[in-house]
């Protein structure tokens, strides 16, 4: 039975539902070392650089930045280090069709501890282009303002 329960967001990628067009999430589990550990519980990572792939049948996450331990020695992590991904076969075996299928890639969304066990939450997702960026920003502005309008209306009304 876990100590903790419960979900503890250590880091999100806002960046990620920017640039890419999310298609589906996963959840997968990491194989961390001891410091790697004790640092994410600091609440230090960094997911912006960060992105997966599928390599001889196995998930791998890259490029994802969790500093040195501070209390760690001779024992610390290289803070950049290529870490497996715990997913189930047929999982491994969907992403890599998404991502052979071609145009798409695989996220990191967020990084999170579920139970008292470290997780990550990545996404087969397509890059946007620079007008359908635009786009998105221009549709959430002006769903702000509807709703800034409503709320008005209904102050007038009591």
């Amino acid at each position: 039975m876990p100590r903790e329960r419960g979900e503890q967001v250590i880091a999100t990628n806002r960046r990620a539902r920017h640039e890419y067009a999310i298609e589906k999430t996963y959840e997968a589990g990491l194989v961390l070392t001891g410091t790697e550990v004790k640092s994410l519980r600091q609440g230090r990572a960094n997911l912006s650089d960060g992105y997966a792939f599928i390599d001889g049948g196995q998930a791998w996450l890259d490029a994802v930045h969790i500093p040195e331990y501070s209390q760690g020695h001779w024992t610390n992590h290289s803070t950049k280090r290529t870490r497996k991904l715990l997913l189930h076969k047929e999982e491994i075996v969907k992403l890599s069709h998404a991502i052979s299928a071609g145009g798409y890639t695989l996220v990191p969304l967020k990084l999170y501890f579920s139970d008292g066990r470290a997780k990550v939450e990545i996404a087969v997702a397509k890059g946007k282009r620079e007008f359908e960026k635009r786009q998105t920003i221009r549709e959430r502005e002006d769903k702000r303002e509807a709703e800034r309008a409503m709320r008005g209306r209904n102050r007038l009304g009591e």
